[in-house]
């Protein structure tokens, strides 16, 4: 089963094309071809790489977005990274959905009552929601014959307990509106906590698991047998950890306060939070941890204060995790930084010796996931696991298909042959 993932984002484009039978494993394999779009401003980056190696890397001015994801995708069939022959050999096509609201919080054939199920909750994160439906919306105009699924962020923490997941604001916001922690990041921390008790050779059952998402965006994660129980990202991804671009919490007085005093609307004070703020709003470098341990190491105060409050929330982040488990037997690092970064990873594990973590240096500094990083005598095993989203994805398209939820794939129609609508 030839299985297309879509992963669409506000200014990127990432797709991966995986084959994967009936009876596969949950063991990651290597896509057949992977394709990404970055946009910056007027600039345009596209990469194309396929298992054998091929690749194409091309620099050019952006022009239209769902234009400039077609032509990528024609790839796959079409020169020198073709890893098929013609379109008609995918099955099915997966999409990232950042925000399932409180419907849809399993992976799902994609409907017209999907889609707009998707849309009604576009405005709790409109550049996430609003970038998978076009992502869909382009599948349909280019693959017709190409079942689609849907695989939420949110569906994984739809067992968090009541009491983690209502805010103690009047109850009517919850009843009428739907107010409550969701919590994003759930594909990734899913996959994580399956992958470690498969990498320790425990039963998921038997393990209390902290897994820490930090890329860009930044989220945690309490995973009791297997299930969510608690996370720090809420309502939307704004709440809780320190991010690359993005605050997290922060007292909601001050938003008042900058409301009343400053003549600030919400349109601004939103720019402000999510894309202004972060380690880049305290750091003035960036929003890339990679740049902000470079200026740090250059003497630059105010990177390292961004540091250290990245890593004082984090910490404290882990050790509520752990409260609300009642205890950790795993805590894993992924994503981004969670992966590529011994720095953070050393200094978010330094003040946690009461949890029984302890690092150990030299396999810290050389890991590469996926690799456990703690020092032999560590109750609590920590492990460095990559983030592989889009595998996950394309495994819940496949346990879709054994549940005969996935039809045959048709002939195509001329839409893709044309490259029109």
């Amino acid at each position: 089963m030839k299985i297309l993932v879509l992963n669409s984002g506000s200014s990127s484009q990432k797709s991966a094309l995986f084959e994967l039978g009936p009876e596969s494993s949950r063991d990651p394999v290597p896509p057949l071809w992977e394709g990404s779009l970055q946009w910056s401003g007027e600039a345009e980056e596209l990469h194309i790489r396929n298992q054998t190696g091929s690749e194409i890397r091309r620099s050019s001015k952006a022009g239209d977005h769902r234009a400039s994801v077609a032509a990528m995708l024609e790839n796959l069939w079409n020169g020198p990274t073709a890893a098929l022959k013609s379109p008609c050999e995918i099955n099915a096509a997966g999409h990232r959905i950042v925000h399932g609201g409180p419907k849809l919080i399993k992976p799902t054939l994609i409907t017209a009552q999907v889609k707009q199920a998707i849309e009604e909750v576009a405005a709790i994160a409109p550049l996430h929601n609003q970038a998978g439906l076009q992502g869909i919306e382009l599948i349909e105009k280019l693959l017709p014959h190409v079942p689609q699924i849907a695989v939420f962020d949110t569906g994984f923490h739809r067992t968090l307990p009541t009491k983690a997941f209502v805010y103690p604001v009047p109850y009517i916001w919850y009843e009428r509106e739907g107010i409550r922690r969701y919590g994003f990041h759930g594909i990734n921390h899913e996959y994580c906590a399956n992958r470690a008790a498969q990498m320790l050779g425990r039963d998921i059952s038997s393990l209390k698991i902290v897994t820490c998402h930090l890329g860009n965006g930044c989220s945690l994660a309490a995973i009791d047998s297997g299930k969510s129980v608690d996370t720090t990202m809420g309502f939307t991804p704004l709440e809780g950890l320190m991010m690359g671009t993005r605050s997290g919490s922060v007292d909601p007085g001050i938003l008042i306060h900058r409301q009343r005093n400053n003549s600030q609307d919400s349109n601004e004070l939103d720019h402000a939070l999510n894309h202004e703020s972060g380690l880049l709003g305290i750091s003035g470098v960036s929003g890339d941890m990679r740049e902000v341990l470079k200026a740090m190491r250059a003497g630059n105060e105010r990177a390292q204060l961004a540091f250290d409050i990245f890593v004082h929330r984090l910490q404290t982040g882990i050790a509520a995790m752990a409260a609300s488990l009642g205890g950790i037997d795993v805590l894993v690092f992924t994503a981004g930084m969670g992966e590529n970064s011994p720095e953070v990873r050393a200094a978010a594990c330094e003040k946690l010796g009461f949890l029984s973590i302890e690092l150990d240096g030299t396999k810290n500094s050389g890991a590469r996931a996926d690799a456990e990083v703690s020092s032999v005598p560590s109750k609590t095993r920590v492990l460095v696991i990559r983030a592989q989203e889009d595998w996950a994805i394309a495994l819940a398209c496949v346990g879709l298909s054994r549940r005969g939820d996935i039809e045959a794939p048709v002939e195509p129609t001329q839409a893709w042959q044309s490259g029109t609508e």
